[in-house]
């Protein structure tokens, strides 16, 4: 069994930007785990429409 691990995960979300509005996009997350536990959110990315992938700093998470 490893000690430390990367894994990376792809979820959906409800995101709003003030330009588009509510859009559903994919979120990945990598995340570095100690002993199967999360420690850390290493990055975090999203694909958009067209299929290029930005950096989730510049949008803001819909509730």
């Amino acid at each position: 069994m490893k000690i430390l691990k990367v894994k990376r995960k792809t979820t959906y979300e409800k995101r709003y930007t003030v330009k588009m509005g509510e859009l559903t996009t994919k979120v990945t997350y990598i995340k570095k785990y100690f002993l199967g536990l999360p420690i850390k959110t290493l990055h975090k990315y999203r694909e958009t429409y067209y299929g290029e992938v930005k950096d989730c700093n510049d949008i803001m998470l819909f509730i």
